[in-house]
């Protein structure tokens, strides 16, 4: 008979195993035979409890909860080789001063009945327990009647306090005839025993009856597990102080595992900077290899040992991977088995498994010096198998793992996932593995993952490059029976051809490559494309971006909006936030301010809801933000919008991206009175293949507007030679110049000819109003100037437009502050022309409710403080409501509000 060592894990490991010296044995008091029933002496070392070592770390938490086994005839300590099971009974019993601990360590090689009952009564001995005569004494150690279980209950239900029998290593037991009647014994001891059993495995007893019955107290594994807290205090007790990065590291790559952390640390106090080693060890070329290769590996048979080295390459894995990957039939109930053993095999449910994360490190290190060469071809096979189960992630990186990029290539475009490199959260994965792939690889599908790899990082050069070569690899396929499905290959070409045609700004390309992708869409099969909508998604928004470009409104507007309808998801989320801003871009061209703003905050929320790392969009609806502010003469939001605007997603910066920055910009340097900024802004041009109108056109007023402040009026109307007749907006723009430019009579006939009226928003119409209301201003027809101030402010008002008022300059205030053109001769300020009172004064912007408040109050003569008492504000939002209201009402004074908020009937 061998003696087997105390506690989890090797005795040489301070920390891990147990003290098994003759003084820790108590001498039994009552010992009638000496000897096992063969007749040797027993070996006293079993029934000693371990003692604790001086890095020992008592938790509380477990402490408390083994206290239960007090209360219950049953306690089970479940948990894998080195997860610190006997040491915590161990200590557990140690601080029981009263009751009386038999420690027994089991032994498998004599557990036949007769040798496990003799060893448990001369435990029960050694502990101070007296057993009557009649128990008996097992003569045959390979049975026992049942006599001995029965009499041994009836002895122990008569005590008054109960005797706690720790049954260490019980894994080691297999006999079921020692099972039955240890439960036996168990349900009819009464409360005069507390049976504790320390193991690796399920034992036999029926655990289902005593938790049914509330009669088992259960420690397992995950509440074994070492928390960070408990690890930091696990590690000072080696001497280590690490920062609470470090420890974590090295919980989540144990698992917790207290062998693993004890032996971490024994390692770390050795090295000459512990922070860096446990960050970086090898866990191979450690104590812990030799510790889970003795304790784990090499206590399972020649065939598991097989199985566990080949999934060691697996990260999660059901019984059929395991068997594509062995080759083998039965990985169901051995994997099983081995969780059931605690044999570091993880079931998460459902029937996945995976290995513990330094157990499988070791395994494949000792794959690759056991059996060189076969990692690859075991990842081929769990490649294969998992891309038969429609697990594409999986299957690619076991694709990746065996540098079989013809597979892995293959497997993204078969499946039409290359949409992937752009939008959802697995684009960053997407990129760093195929970065891998280098020049390896010559099939289509290989060269359009590389042409997607530039694309994603608005390489169009290069990814034009590789695009030519795949659709040269395509005919040269066409009519084979390549693996590679000629039809997902030919779609996914014509996708980045869409994409390359949209950063190039060539609106017939794209439009050509969507006709052909259309024409495979019914060609390629359903379920790929009802797994990827982001591929049509894509497609579409690429669609409508150039048609964007191509001043298209209406064939932009039909993309862009099944783009915006699609069902919200994350793998949609960039198209539909792409798709949805530049819609808004349309509105705001089109001068619907409000609507604009509305579809650009959706926009905004789309990626943001998803989680989506920045950049995630193209950042066009910041632009339209900005671009809304600016007329609002909100000029610090807009130049904040403006700069996080510059953030974007690399294959999104078009043409129309690059011209709406250059725009926006430019018309906020203009509202500061930047003149020159301005011209630099849209001095450069967009280089695109074709030319866009609607931007010609703005460019052209902004330049002019800006060559004009500049006082250059020449350069001003050669400019506006190049504004196109039929853009609208860019029209009134150029109606506006002329205007300013001094050329009434000009801007008006261009009025005339656009017709802007029904046909464009506020902030397109307010500006042709004003244009016509200066023209009669100037002809001096004050009536016919009142009418078109009017309008302009009534339609200004529901957008909150107020940049086009500020540009009009000093001719239009005695229209809004007293109704009437400036005084003349024979006409005094607050008549009409004929003496007559004047009409009250516009308002350009409504007054907030708050804003009403502070007006009525301050009608009452009250100070700023006691209005801030009033309302239960502060004296600085009082002063904000006033300077807000004094903006709005075109007023510098108090007395000056209080007696144009009455004419206004605001009071």
């Amino acid at each position: 008979m061998t003696t087997a060592h105390q506690g989890d894990g090797p005795p040489a490991v301070e920390g891990v195993g147990g003290s098994h010296e003759p003084h820790d044995v108590h001498e039994p008091h009552d010992v009638h035979d000496p000897h096992d029933p063969h007749g040797d002496p027993f070996l006293r070392t079993r029934f000693a409890v371990p003692a604790r070592p001086v890095t020992f770390l008592r938790r509380a938490r477990l402490a408390g909860h083994l206290d239960q086994a007090l209360r219950t005839p049953l306690t089970m300590v479940n948990g894998s080789a080195g997860a610190g099971k006997t040491l915590l009974v161990a200590d557990w019993a140690a601080e029981l001063d009263e009751l009386p601990v038999a420690w027994l360590t089991t032994d498998a090689d004599g557990q036949d009945p007769g040798m496990f009952w003799a060893y448990l009564l001369q435990a029960l001995r050694t502990s101070g327990v007296p057993l009557p005569e009649d128990v008996g004494f097992p003569a045959d150690a390979h049975r026992v009647g049942a006599a001995l279980p029965a009499r041994l209950a009836a002895a122990l239900s008569g005590r008054d306090r109960p005797v706690v029998v720790v049954l260490d290593e019980f894994d080691r037991v297999t006999a079921p005839e020692v099972a039955e009647q240890l439960d036996f014994l168990s349900r009819h001891s009464g409360p005069g025993l507390r049976l504790v059993l320390v193991t690796r495995t399920e034992p036999l007893l029926p655990l289902h009856r005593h938790r049914t019955a509330g009669e088992l107290t259960e420690i397992r594994d995950a509440e074994l597990a070492f928390t960070p807290e408990e690890a930091a205090l696990l590690l000072e007790a080696h001497g280590l102080d690490l920062p609470p990065a470090a420890v974590l590291g090295v919980v989540r790559r144990t698992r917790g595992w207290a062998a693993g952390l004890r032996l971490c640390a024994l390692a770390a106090g050795e090295a000459p900077d512990p922070e860096i080693y446990l960050k970086e060890f090898e866990a191979d070329r450690s104590a812990i290899a030799d510790f889970l290769l003795a304790e784990v590996l090499r206590r399972q048979d020649d065939g598991t040992q097989e199985l566990l080295l080949r999934v060691s390459v697996l990260d999660r894995f059901g019984p059929g991977l395991a068997n594509a990957v062995t080759g083998r039939a039965d990985a169901e109930a051995v994997l099983a088995r081995l969780h059931r053993c605690n044999a570091f095999v993880q079931h998460l449910g459902h029937g996945v498994y995976r290995l513990h994360p330094l157990f499988g490190e070791i395994l494949r290190a000792h794959l690759r010096m056991r059996r060189p060469g076969l990692e690859p071809e075991l990842h081929r096979r769990a490649a294969a198998s998992l891309r038969r189960a429609g697990a594409l992630p999986a299957a690619l990186g076991h694709g990746a793992a065996a540098d079989d990029w013809e597979f892995t290539a293959g497997a993204l475009v078969d499946d039409l996932a290359l949409g992937q490199f752009f939008t959802g959260p697995r684009s960053d994965t997407l990129a760093g593995l195929f970065a891998r792939m280098g020049r390896q690889g010559t099939g289509p599908a290989a060269e359009l993952v590389r042409a997607a790899g530039r694309l994603s990082r608005g390489e169009l050069g290069g990814g034009l490059t590789h695009l030519r070569r795949a659709r040269r690899r395509l005919r040269d396929h066409d009519g084979s029976t390549d693996p590679v499905g000629p039809a997902a290959a030919r779609l996914s070409c014509a996708f980045l051809e869409a994409l390359a045609a949209r950063l190039a700004g060539a609106p017939d390309a794209a439009e050509d490559a969507a006709r052909a992708a259309e024409a495979l869409r019914d060609v390629v099969p359903v379920e790929p494309l009802d797994r990827h909508p982001e591929l049509f998604a894509l497609l579409l928004d690429h669609v409508g971006s150039t048609r964007l470009w191509a001043g298209d409104f209406k064939g932009a507007r039909s993309a862009l909006a099944r783009v915006a309808d699609l069902a919200p998801g994350a793998a949609t989320a960039l198209p539909r936030e792409d798709a949805l801003g530049r819609l808004a871009l349309i509105d705001c061209l089109n001068g619907w301010l409000c609507r604009a703003e509305r579809t650009a905050r959706e926009a905004l929320a789309e990626t943001e809801r998803f989680g989506l790392a920045r950049p995630a969009g193209s950042g066009v609806e910041r632009l339209v933000l900005a671009a809304v502010a600016v007329e609002r003469e909100e000029l610090g939001q807009a130049q904040a919008l403006l700069d996080t605007a510059a953030e974007s997603h690399p294959a999104l910066r078009d043409p129309v991206l690059e011209a709406g920055r250059a725009l926006t910009a430019a018309r906020l340097h203009l509202a500061r009175g930047e003149p020159g900024s301005a011209w630099k802004a849209v001095r450069t041009g967009v280089r695109a293949d074709t030319e866009s109108p609607w931007v010609r056109g703005e460019t052209a007023v902004v330049a002019a507007a800006a060559r004009l402040a500049e006082g250059r009026a020449q350069a001003a109307a050669t400019l506006l030679s190049e504004v196109p007749r039929d853009q609208v907006a860019c029209v009134v723009g150029a109606a506006w110049v002329q205007l300013a430019a001094g050329r009434p009579a000009a801007a008006v006939g261009l009025l005339d000819r656009a017709a802007p009226e029904g046909r464009a928003g506020p902030a397109v119409t307010v500006r042709a109003a004003l244009v016509r209301a200066r023209a009669a201003d100037a002809a001096g027809d004050g009536a016919a100037a009142r009418r078109h101030v009017e309008r302009a402010v009534a339609e200004a008002r529901p957008e909150r437009l107020r940049r086009p008022f500020t540009e009009a300059g000093p001719w239009l205030r005695p229209y809004l502050t007293a109704g009437r053109p400036a005084p003349r001769a024979g006409r005094s300020r607050g008549t009409g022309p004929h003496g007559n009172p004047a009409p009250p004064p516009l308002l350009v912007e409504e007054l907030s409710g708050r804003e009403r408040d502070v007006l009525r109050r301050l009608a009452l003569a009250m100070s700023t403080e006691e209005i801030a008492a009033d309302l239960y504000v502060s004296v600085n939002t009082v002063k904000t409501h006033l300077k807000s209201a004094y903006r709005k009402l075109s007023v510098g004074r108090r007395n000056e509000a209080v007696r144009r908020a009455r004419e206004l009937d605001l009071l």
